[in-house]
């Protein structure tokens, strides 16, 4: 891994980028009451607590949040969440996380809800890296990046991390 930090999102275009996909969702669930968004912990939880609290203030849906613990490592799943997954029933469902690599993260929050039927279920996340092992894709990311496979991002949120808001590639 190279020594090289370099900044590609700053404070302001995470901000900005989060308020983007908060009107994609709404654009795209313009017909429904209510939807659901799970967000996988902990990165995805914080931002999908930032993009619940954009719906708020630009719409009158009824916004749950859900938090999904994984283990990443895992070969099988191991997930737990914050409340019973029936509440997402017949409901639309976002799954968030802050950055989209293998699939491995994302396929694994799926798998928490094919026993519950849902109305649809879409992806969100901050920066997609493009280098998926896993056949899932993001229906809104705020950031596509191509790099080389030696490369990694890092996301640091303030409520989870600390400090400003930044994403890196390394």
């Amino acid at each position: 891994m190279s020594e090289k930090k370099v900044l590609i999102l700053n404070q302001e275009q995470i901000r900005k980028k989060t308020i983007r996909i908060a009107y994609q969702l709404l654009e795209d669930n313009f017909e429904e009451d209510s939807l659901v968004l799970v967000g996988i912990a902990d990165r995805g939880y914080v931002f999908a607590q930032r993009i619940k609290a954009v719906l708020e203030q630009i719409s009158s849906l009824n916004i749950e949040l859900i938090k999904v613990s994984l283990d990443k490592t895992s070969r099988i799943l191991d997930a737990k969440t914050d409340v019973p997954i029936e509440q997402a029933e017949n409901k639309v469902v976002i799954l968030v996380d802050d950055v989209l690599n293998s699939g491995r993260t994302l396929a694994y929050g799926m798998g928490v809800f094919f026993d519950v039927p849902l109305k649809k279920m879409r992806t969100a996340v901050l920066i997609d890296r493009s280098h998926h092992k896993f056949p899932i894709f993001s229906d809104f990311s705020g950031l596509k990046l191509s790099t080389i496979l030696k490369e990694h991002v890092t996301v640091t949120l303030h409520e989870f991390d600390g400090g400003e808001d930044a994403a890196w590639l390394l």
